[in-house]
């Protein structure tokens, strides 16, 4: 595998200064970013098979083992509170389970039998996305957790750094950053980690976009749980529905903390109208606007 080669570049790099050695591993997280490029159509492709599964009510699920489980677990963990994802449609199936998050559970990669136990447990289904990420491409835990959902139809979605590899073959999309040897041969949390990283959030953000959860390039799902995130609400409903501070406020109040909602009532339609409107358009904000103002228009001509 090309992330456990060694390379006589690096052989010294004990002897080299910090600066030197800081310098050579910055330079490989540049090229394990560079390596993500090549990737953006099955990443895109991904985004839109998984919205169309979400958006019928399925869940999101992220699979791995050590490294790259705890990757995946990062990513799904952010999805609440900036896109409003609900808790219970994001399940992990990580080797190790939550103890996995803290202390090496290196002997549970091996344990492809577990990695089908955890998907029964979790009850996986047609209707939902497995996530599954592996640098090597061939840990046994995460390619049978990909096999098991394939098993009971749900989309599957494999991120490698090594090809050909059982991952990315058993997949239905494959995603692979060849991101090489590593500055420190083996540490695959450097070069590998990072460009798993880079795609986790390129492929969930777009699928949230996707999803309806952005609107003009701002998070009108996201989660009003401080002051700081109420100014930030105030601000997006501001922006959204162009009133001012004191009117995105009441808005807001009116609007329990949902933004979407809050943004219809600031364009003038009441509580009930705007979660009226927003249920007719599948919780998209844009289409839910358009079919107010035109709704409104066409009132004010009839009238």
């Amino acid at each position: 595998m090309s992330t456990e080669a060694v390379s006589e570049r690096f052989a010294d790099i004990d002897r080299w200064s910090t600066l030197s050695a800081v310098s050579a591993m910055f330079e490989g997280q540049l090229s394990a970013i560079a390596a993500v490029g090549a990737e953006l159509e099955a990443i895109a492709r991904a985004a839109d098979a998984a919205s169309q599964r979400l958006m019928q009510g399925g869940r999101l699920i992220y699979t791995g083992a050590g490294t790259s489980g705890r990757i995946a677990v990062q990513d799904g963990a952010e999805l609440g509170p900036t896109f409003g994802w609900p808790a219970e449609r994001i399940a992990y199936a990580l080797a190790g389970g939550k103890s996995a998050l803290f202390e090496s559970a290196e002997l549970a990669e091996d344990d492809a039998a577990l990695a089908a136990r955890n998907l029964d447990e979790i009850s996986v289904t047609s209707a939902d996305v497995l996530v599954g990420v592996a640098a090597s491409g061939n840990t046994p835990y995460t390619v049978s957790a990909i096999e098991t959902a394939n098993g009971v139809g749900a989309l599957t979605i494999g991120i490698a750094n090594n090809k050909p590899s059982l991952l990315l073959e058993t997949a239905q999309i494959g995603i692979c950053a060849e991101t090489g040897s590593e500055v420190i041969a083996g540490s695959t949390r450097m070069k590998a980690g990072t460009s798993q990283k880079v795609i986790l959030n390129l492929f969930s953000t777009a699928t949230m976009i996707r999803c309806g959860h952005v609107y003009q390039g701002l998070m009108v799902d996201m989660v009003v749980s401080n002051q700081k995130l109420q100014a930030r609400g105030v601000a997006i409903i501001e922006r959204l529905a162009n009133v001012d501070t004191s009117v995105a406020e009441t808005a807001l109040k009116m609007a329990e903390g949902n933004i979407k909602i809050g943004v219809l009532c600031a364009l003038g339609a009441g509580i009930d109208k705007a979660k009226q409107l927003l249920a007719r358009n599948n919780g998209m904000l844009r289409d839910a606007v358009c079919y107010f103002e035109s709704s409104d228009a066409s009132n004010r001509i009839q009238a």
